[in-house]
């Protein structure tokens, strides 16, 4: 397995379990230093110097937002050093391949769950589904969204996970072996489950749901094709979703 630049950091420390990632002393070894503040606009900025940084972090955000705050911030002072950003903090993926936020995000992701360590507990998860994503999170102290995205890249099972919002579809996120033309509706369905968890008065699946792929793609040949979806509300007005491709045709 080839190390990421995180990855490689990590190792370097000596860290061989998930709890030994301590992101204060991975900072001060970088030579960066920690502040927690309220902060209006962002959940954190970076003010850099030489070989010397200052990272702030909003002081109102969940523990977890604050590790992935600061992992975040750590990615733009390893990648983006003397130049200037307006950050973006969030646990998703931007669209756009080599935008900074990108990158920064990725050495998060890198950096909180790295593959090395991230795998094989991932493959120890019996089912894909909500449960695993929780058991995971709790292992790396890391938020569900942010852990959702990690488990469906990892190839534990062809899927996506998908955000919607009441206006529509946010982001989403798919595995590798997952082909491009697979690509999620804007908006909900209204068979779906997820429509009536995110617009009625569903509660959060316990567990996923088969139903026709047409019902979260938009192709001519999705009716020919069954999945299975789970859907739990992150946000008042947000829901995240688990889509596993259980038809090996829509791979080919």
């Amino acid at each position: 397995m080839t190390l990421t630049i995180a990855e490689r950091h990590l190792q370097d420390l000596g860290i061989t379990e998930p709890e030994e990632i301590d992101l204060e002393a991975i900072a001060f070894d970088a030579g960066a230093q920690l502040r927690y503040r309220p902060l209006d606009g962002c959940e954190a900025r970076i003010i850099g110097r030489d070989n010397q940084a200052i990272i702030t972090v909003n002081s109102r955000g969940s523990d977890r937002r604050k590790r992935y705050s600061v992992a975040h911030e750590l990615g733009h002072w390893h990648h983006h050093r003397g130049k200037c950003l307006v950050c973006r903090v969030e646990e998703t993926r931007p669209q756009t391949a080599l935008s900074p936020e990108r990158v920064a995000d990725g050495y998060a992701a890198d950096l909180l769950m790295p593959w090395y360590l991230f795998k094989p507990r991932a493959r120890q998860q019996p089912k894909f589904n909500f449960a695993a994503v929780t058991a995971l999170a709790d292992m790396f102290d890391t938020s569900l969204t942010a852990t959702a995205i990690r488990l469906v890249e990892s190839e534990h099972t062809p899927s996506l996970v998908v955000c919607h919002g009441q206006s529509g579809r946010r982001w989403f996120a798919r595995s590798p072996s997952v082909p491009d033309r697979w690509f999620p509706r804007d908006t909900l369905d209204t068979e779906s489950y997820a429509f009536d968890i995110l617009f009625g008065t569903a509660q959060d699946d316990t567990q996923p749901h088969k139903i026709g792929a047409d019902a979260w793609f938009d192709r001519w040949d999705a009716e020919k094709y069954e999945l299975t979806e789970q859907s739990i509300r992150i946000r008042a007005s947000e829901i995240l979703t688990l889509i596993q491709i259980t038809d090996t045709r829509m791979l080919d």
